[in-house]
């Protein structure tokens, strides 16, 4: 990357370039954080897609599916008389995961030079037009329409919303860079805690005798997130180069793994660093996302009647009522779940900054490999509060993964051009989100199909995962330094006029969290904890 790359950014007219975004004195680096999680409380509704699928399976009939008998996929595109399967539904969010990772591999290096804020207005205009996409898809009963809106062009702002902030913030806090990529991405992890249940009261609101009311609710929904993530891109500032806080001074012996200078974007992926850092996260996200992806039915169908009060009675024995009330344990066991993988994406990330980064990952693998063996343990048991307790540790660390990779990039390819690296990376979890949940659905149907007993199904499968971490486990022992070959030299510098279109660095980032800077944070906390308490009322079921 040339410098003269850089150069082009100065092009860009007005407030939405990189320059006019290049922090002023006087500014306080903590109001950084409410615009990151302001953009990643919206995206993060691409966990909670899934509240739509089973209105939008009788969207036509209302009351039970109108379905049509040998429905192929192409049929299914473009009817106007079938009911969607959930199956053909399940695919836009399978598009926007994809999406995600492609287009933050491929307009990462964009985006450092563009600066955040483009980004993230981009971002705004791709996750909320594709909400208005899919609003009208559903109004017209176009399959194909929903699939370009919220998997395809959603699936974009996913992926540029998603790295928008993190550069941002590590430069913002070399000091603290976990805890800054984990207040940012803690919100991707929270944004289907808020929209779930927003989503749920939208949809009993628009309801009618001859309406779903979806269509109503992704239009409002979609409004919301423009303008949520239209505020957060307009409140992004960048530090002038080599701006660092007050006071701080890089410790160069505090830590042998990290590196004292940066790496150029198109030089990162030819070192074996990033493969095999590429090969840690997709592990450690197959392995937590097989588990999400089946915590409902694996606690419903391992500890069936005893849910309810009827240790002993398998889930086949139960009736329909029965096994709604079970549903309804489970559906808190998933809001559980929801919580660690939120906490742990701050929790872990800050906990890095004290021991490092390896050393976190070590932690992952390492207790994540015994947890995974001993949940089926736990299981024959028959003890629910050993075996929910394994799981909600293991959701954390899945969250700590997404959370805490940044800042270990940070660490190992320099700060300059993380956001986009990060970005490529994350191709990682385009894979991971197809691998996990494909090994534990095949398993799980191969087994039953096999005759094994339901509460029995999932052994196997929780070994497989662990298997993934050992692979995990021994990639992160392979991490060295970077080799000094592939640092930027000083007379390669790309981006040094940042510096002066910043007027300096005096007085910039300086003073506590404030006044000031409390009334952002309190607009995004007031959702925040009301996605919290939804969750928490939902978890309550479980006892």
């Amino acid at each position: 990357m040339t410098s003269a790359g850089y150069e082009g950014a100065t092009t860009s007219p007005g407030f939405l370039s990189r320059e006019y975004t290049v922090a002023k004195p006087g500014f306080n680096r903590w109001l950084s954080p409410p615009a990151a999680l302001a953009t990643h409380l919206c995206i993060g509704m691409a966990y909670g897609l899934s509240v739509f699928w089973l209105p939008l399976s009788r969207a036509l009939g209302i009351s039970a599916p109108v379905a049509c008998p040998d429905m192929s996929v192409v049929t299914a595109l473009f009817t106007r008389t079938c009911d969607w399967r959930v199956s053909d539904l399940l695919v836009a969010f399978e598009l926007g995961i994809v999406f995600l990772g492609l287009s933050a591999a491929a307009f990462g290096g964009w985006l450092e030079r563009a600066g955040p804020r483009k980004a993230a207005l981009v971002a705004a205009l791709c996750w909320g037009g594709g909400f208005l996409i899919g609003a009208y898809a559903v109004y017209v009963h176009q399959l194909w329409l929903l699939w370009l809106g919220l998997g395809v062009i959603g699936g974009i702002g996913l992926g540029l919303g998603y790295i928008s902030p993190v550069s941002t913030l590590i430069k913002w806090f070399p000091d603290r860079r976990g805890m800054a990529t984990g207040m940012a991405i803690m919100g991707f992890g929270g944004g289907a805690m808020i929209g779930s249940p927003l989503a749920n009261l939208l949809m009993n609101e628009f309801r009618t005798p001859t309406d779903v009311g979806v269509w109503q609710t992704m239009a409002t929904l979609g409004v919301i997130y423009l303008i949520v993530m239209l505020c957060g891109a307009f409140g992004y500032r960048v530090p002038p180069k080599n701006w660092t806080p007050e006071g701080f001074t890089p410790r160069q012996s505090a830590n042998a793994l990290v590196t004292h200078g940066d790496v150029a974007l198109n030089d990162a992926h030819k070192t074996p660093q990033f493969w095999l850092i590429w090969t840690m996260l997709c592990m450690n996200v197959s392995a937590g996302i097989g588990v999400l992806a089946m915590a409902s039915p694996m606690l419903q169908e391992i500890f069936a009647g005893s849910l309810i009060g009827q240790p002993g009675v398998a889930f086949s024995a139960l009736d329909t009522a029965q096994k709604a009330a079970v549903a309804g344990v489970a559906a808190g066991f998933v809001g559980l779940l929801s919580l660690f993988n939120i906490g742990g994406r701050f929790a872990w990330a800050s906990f890095s900054d004290k021991i490092g980064r390896k050393a976190t990952y070590f932690t992952f693998f390492g207790l994540g490999i015994a947890l995974y063996l001993l949940a089926p343990t736990f299981a024959h048991m028959g003890s629910k509060l050993l075996f929910v307790a394994a799981t909600c540790v293991i959701l954390s660390m899945y969250g700590g993964g997404f959370s805490t990779v940044p800042a270990y990039l940070a660490d190992i390819f320099g700060t300059r051009f993380v956001g986009a690296i990060h970005g490529r990376l994350l191709t990682a979890w385009s894979t991971a989100g197809v691998v996990g949940p494909v090994v534990v659905g095949y398993i799980r149907d191969a087994q039953i199909a096999a005759g094994v007993e339901r509460a029995l199904v999932y052994d196997r499968t929780m070994y497989i995962l662990a298997g993934f971490l050992v692979v995990g486990l021994v990639c992160n022992a392979l991490v060295r330094p970077v080799d000094p070959k592939w640092l930027i030299k000083d007379d390669e510098t790309p981006h040094r006029h940042l510096a002066a279109a910043g007027g300096g660095s005096q007085g910039i980032g300086a003073g506590s969290f404030g006044v000031g800077a409390a009334i952002p944070w309190a607009l995004i906390g007031v959702p925040v904890l009301w996605g919290i308490w939804k969750a928490l009322e939902s978890a309550a079921k479980m006892f």
